[in-house]
């Protein structure tokens, strides 16, 4: 059960409720402290088979397979995959751009709407759920507990993000992957406003210590199609200088230096082998959370 408190703006218990038909599955093995339904890089018990090891003295003898045995002459002992639980570990971009939104939405609220409907879910099937925000580095910090209590203060952190300040998301991602010692799933929330050359070195960084990376690339609409029809002036949300502009006159080298960046991040992230999304903020965040969810499931497999 779930204590009660008061109603959070980024839940919608119509949302959570049609989500948690879909579990959500690790796609790396994963190093828990309890049973649970993500593969574990050890051998243990599940109806899974992995394979056959010969047996040697102290081997439980309920495990023989005696058909081998039979067909051999040989003793085998029968290996399963392991299932354990996960760390999920949010990384919110809490940096001044995050508060733009042209729609209603900004890239803040969907990012909370994302990451309190994740945590729920995770809690639910037993994970634990931790949050780092960060700005000009790391501002605030909750390391991963899987009880509803915790689940509570995981929301506060959440409603309380407040977008101010420049972004140092390099090296933050390089801090997290030294401190995160055990594998969990990290779960980048940001516009990644920073050079895709110095995101590869993150993204290799976070893989190397075996994590599961997936990155929510969060952008509004005008962000991309730049549809400005009139003079204004466009300002630094970061603290940078502002600038006066005529969109009409810019707009081509704009869009030019946006496909410019995609292009860019497109092999940064194939060879990262991250589990990436680009999202439009005006998309329901459902959508955007059924297509995680299902994908993984693709990867590991309905069980």
């Amino acid at each position: 059960m779930f204590p009660a408190r008061k109603p959070r703006s980024f839940l919608d218990a119509g949302v959570l409720s049609r989500l948690a038909a879909v579990p959500l599955f690790s796609r790396r093995p994963m190093q828990g402290n309890v049973s649970g339904r993500h593969q574990s890089p050890h051998r243990g018990s599940s109806v899974e088979f992995a394979e056959y090891r010969k047996y040697v003295p102290g081997d439980d003898l309920r495990r023989l397979d005696w058909r081998a045995y039979g067909r051999s002459d040989r003793f085998y002992v029968k290996e399963f995959e392991a299932d354990t639980n996960l760390r999920a570990c949010f990384v919110l971009d809490t940096s001044g751009s995050m508060d733009f939104g042209s729609k209603g939405t900004s890239k803040i609220d969907y990012a909370r709407r994302v990451a309190g409907t994740l945590g729920y879910l995770a809690v639910q099937q037993g994970d634990a759920v931790g949050i780092s925000c960060f700005a000009k580095g790391i501002v605030r910090s909750l390391p991963p507990r899987r009880n509803p209590a915790h689940l509570m203060n995981f929301f506060d952190i959440l409603e309380q993000a407040e977008p101010r300040g420049e972004t140092q998301l390099v090296e933050v991602l390089h801090e997290l992957s030294e401190t995160i010692r055990q594998r969990a799933l990290i779960v980048i929330l940001s516009d990644l406003f920073v050079e895709p050359e110095l995101l590869r070195g993150c993204f290799q960084h976070l893989r190397f210590r075996r994590h599961d990376v997936s990155v929510f690339h969060l952008l509004d609409p005008l962000e991309i199609d730049f549809d400005f029809r009139r003079p204004m002036r466009f300002i630094d949300m970061e603290g940078g200088p502002s600038i006066f502009a005529e969109p009409n006159e810019i707009a081509d080298r704009y869009r030019r230096a946006v496909d410019n960046y995609f292009a860019a991040l497109r092999p940064v992230i194939l060879e990262s082998a991250i589990d990436y999304h680009r999202i439009d903020v005006s998309e329901p965040y459902e959508q955007s959370l059924m297509r995680f969810l299902v994908g993984r499931s693709k990867v590991k497999g309905v069980r």
